[in-house]
């Protein structure tokens, strides 16, 4: 299937660039929607890349992005992105977790109906993953070591930060563009009930969506860029309360892995507020102001909350495509609604977050 090719929003043709950060949440198969969102934003010229900060998915899709950027520009990235998101697909081709004919029939995605789907399920919540995969294969590792070239990240002129969670501390940490290696993207990506923990410098590692998904605070220290765009895969708001166990365990991590992220936003929203009531900055602290000029923006699409939470192990190559699109439509939204904003204001409103805290306290 091929991407979608309409472009409607037209800089104007004397914008100056600019300079910007990019903040990229995980979610399994649904990280291909992060991967329209990139196709489409490296189609502008005047938008320049100072920084990624990662998770997961996120992670993944970034040192793709970085990898083909590095070869051949922003043509370069869009192929390195297809290349990975279809190596990931063809490695799920026969794998037992698959739609059920009817679900195919009527367009569902979920895997809700697959028996083998339920069964897998069910069995990772018995047994753990050191029990079930002694030798820890994880197809992903093959995918990374033979797609991406880890050497050159290291002097990208684009910044890396990919997150992962320390098993022992419970704290992050981040990996920088010299650090990025194999195991990193992997750590970032160890869902503990699914895969054995990452050992790196003799310590373990899970999901950095545990910690932060994803992690702003480097970005904001060490980026000279600020606007921040960033893509969310991981519903915030979900209507009425789940029924069933599944939907239960899912909303749960969906709120554990938007927790860090909203409590690093309502720190902005705080100092902006505070430097707009101080009114003179010559009494704030610098790193106070660093963070109080960070304009946000976000690009997040309806079809993260319709999807179910048994789609993100859907690796149907129709499926990532459906989903590259809904990318390219919502990042194409966002420059029509908002292009004008970049660099001027945060079209993401953060008040709500911080009204919110105040009202509880």
């Amino acid at each position: 299937m091929s991407s979608e090719r309409i472009k409607t929003f037209q800089a104007a043709p004397n914008r100056a660039t600019l300079a910007i950060d990019l903040a990229l949440q995980g979610g399994g198969a649904h990280g291909a929607f992060t991967w329209g969102v990139l196709e489409r934003l490296v189609e502008e010229p005047w938008l320049q890349i100072d920084s990624i900060t990662a998770t997961s998915a996120g992670a993944m899709n970034a040192v793709a992005f970085v990898h083909g950027y590095l070869r051949d520009g922003p043509d370069g990235a869009k192929a390195s992105l297809e290349n990975f998101w279809r190596r990931v697909s063809e490695a799920a081709r026969y794998s037992p977790i698959q739609r059920t004919p009817f679900d195919r029939l009527t367009g569902n995605w979920s895997l809700d109906n697959s028996p083998a789907y339920v069964f897998y399920d069910l069995f990772s919540r018995l047994f753990s993953p050191y029990q079930v995969n002694p030798t820890n294969v994880d197809p992903l590792r093959k995918i990374l070591e033979d797609h991406i070239d880890f050497g050159p990240l290291a002097q990208a002129p684009i910044k890396m930060f990919v997150n992962a969670t320390n098993v022992r501390t419970g704290l992050p940490r981040v990996f920088r563009n010299a650090e990025i290696t194999v195991d990193a993207v992997l750590a970032s990506a160890c869902l503990p009930l699914v895969h054995q923990a990452i050992e790196i410098d003799g310590d373990p590692y899970w999901d950095g969506g545990f910690s932060g998904n994803p992690l702003l605070t480097p970005v904001i220290r060490e980026s000279e860029a600020r606007d921040m765009l960033l893509v969310q895969i991981n519903p915030v708001e979900r209507p009425g309360a789940p029924k069933t166990a599944r939907d239960i365990l899912n909303r749960i991590n969906e709120i554990s892995f938007n927790s860090s992220l909203k409590k690093e936003l309502r720190g902005i929203a705080m100092l902006q507020r505070l430097l707009a009531d101080e009114g003179d900055s010559a009494h704030v602290p610098s790193w106070a102001e660093q963070w109080a000029d960070v304009r946000m923006h976000r690009i997040t699409s309806q079809k993260m909350v319709e999807l179910g939470v048994s789609s993100k192990l859907n690796a149907e190559w129709e499926f990532l495509c459906m989903l590259r699109d809904d990318g390219r439509r919502s990042m194409e939204a966002f420059l029509t609604a908002h292009g004008d904003d970049l660099g001027v204001r945060s079209s993401l409103d953060l008040s709500g977050l911080l009204d919110t805290l105040l009202e509880q306290t």
